[in-house]
């Protein structure tokens, strides 16, 4: 199982209106995404209802509502709801109770991917919607 590509996706759209100066529409960001529209609006949707962007109406485009460097990787993840508390990995369902490994394996790797998804979105907390622009801009310049 994979995390939802919408969180790669918002982490472009982001991204790529952070770094124009020009309100894009969903066409537009579709065009750089490589998907159609309504995936953007979709996304576009989460990630105003979280507070990050807001979409501007008619001829319009969309635009950050914080600084790019205010919007982490977690608060992106949180907002296109790509995994529930806790849930980012999953046990398999029906272990044999009548087996000692299997009456106890999903509790004892329930407390270790815990711990990894938790490690997991302490890296998100750090890193920037502005860091990974800096970063697009100099692997462009490289």
């Amino acid at each position: 199982m994979r995390i939802s590509s919408r969180f790669s996706i918002a982490v472009h759209m982001l991204s790529l209106i952070h770094v124009r100066t020009d309100l894009l529409t969903s066409e537009q960001i579709a065009d750089s995404v490589n998907t159609n529209p309504v995936i953007i609006r979709q996304i576009s949707r989460l990630l105003k209802k979280s507070g990050l962007l807001d979409v501007k109406r008619g001829s319009g485009g969309a635009f950050l509502l914080k600084d790019a460097s205010d919007i982490s990787l977690y608060d992106v993840y949180k907002a296109v709801e790509v995994v529930e508390e806790g849930e980012l990995f999953h046990t398999h369902d029906h272990p044999n109770p009548n087996c000692w490994v299997g009456a106890n394996i999903n509790q004892v790797l329930e407390l270790i991917l815990l711990k990894a998804q938790t490690a997991m979105e302490q890296v998100l907390r750090e890193i920037s919607i502005k860091e990974i622009t800096e970063l697009i801009v100099q692997r462009k310049n490289a």
